[in-house]
């Protein structure tokens, strides 16, 4: 029987050689490596090592940069991370843990994405007991008063002209600046009955090198959604969710280490 999978060793040196290099390069940052430094942090020979550099070039996962000769991440090896992390691919991956949120807090929980000035609506899981919300996937809402679109815009750096954009005729512009930062420090986003009567909702942003690529929230009738209860939301959120986000994809520190 093959155990070389279960021993330690690669079951395709070949395979491994080229994916060990891609991960060297991508912690090498923009500067990249040159061969030698390459294969001495790799404990490879330069030969063989340069023929794998070689065939990932051919491929666009690496590149070389004309000046210093230095070896670099290509397009091909970015575009592979952008699919993951593409808005048909976040339902997917986030499965799990919107089910488990879900069960946790026995509310209704959305996952959505910015899309221009609105929130686009990508996954639901609804629970056992009847929440009395209404929501479709696919459906979009004003990012300005939706606690999904203010979770995203609290993490980004806003000028006042796009800020005025995203405020629209929804709400003042100094306003949705005061919500803003008000989540950015609390890690996490509310909007009380703006976009149906007696719905609240509570969300938090999702960040990948510290730039937001979603949100979760919960909803819930507002007669349920109380100050304790809240917080009792925030603090399952914050208990919850990271052991169950991708490689990668973290909460808000602030949010997190407030519990």
């Amino acid at each position: 029987m093959d155990t070389s999978a279960t021993d330690g060793a690669s079951p395709m040196g070949s395979v491994d050689k080229a994916l060990l290099a891609l991960q060297e390069l991508s912690a090498a940052g923009a500067g990249g490596l040159a061969l030698a430094q390459l294969a001495e942090s790799l404990g490879l020979n330069k030969t063989s090592l340069h023929r794998t550099l070689a065939a990932l070039r051919f491929r666009g996962f690496v590149d070389q940069d004309p000046v210093t000769g230095n070896y670099v991440l290509g397009a091909a090896a970015a575009a592979l991370s952008l699919a993951f992390f593409s808005d048909e691919n976040l339902p997917r991956l986030l499965q799990n843990a919107l089910v488990t949120l879900c069960a946790q807090a026995d509310e209704l929980v959305h996952l959505g994405v910015l899309s221009g000035a609105e929130i686009l609506y990508l996954d639901k899981v609804e629970p056992a007991r009847p929440v009395r919300v209404w929501s479709a996937v696919g459906r979009r809402q004003p990012a300005a008063t939706t606690a999904l679109g203010r979770a995203i815009l609290s993490q980004r750096h806003i000028d006042p002209a796009t800020l005025a954009w995203y405020a629209g005729r929804h709400l003042p512009t100094d306003r949705l600046a005061e919500i803003l930062s008000v989540a950015q420090t609390n890690g996490y986003a509310t909007e009380t009955e703006e976009n149906e009567a007696g719905i609240s909702c509570l969300a938090v942003p999702m960040l990948r090198d510290g730039a937001p690529v979603a949100a979760v929230s919960i909803t819930a009738p507002s007669d349920r959604m109380t100050p304790p209860r809240r917080t009792e939301l925030t603090r399952i959120i914050a208990s919850e969710l990271p052991a169950l986000l991708p490689p990668g994809v973290t909460l808000p520190a602030a949010l997190v280490t407030s519990w």
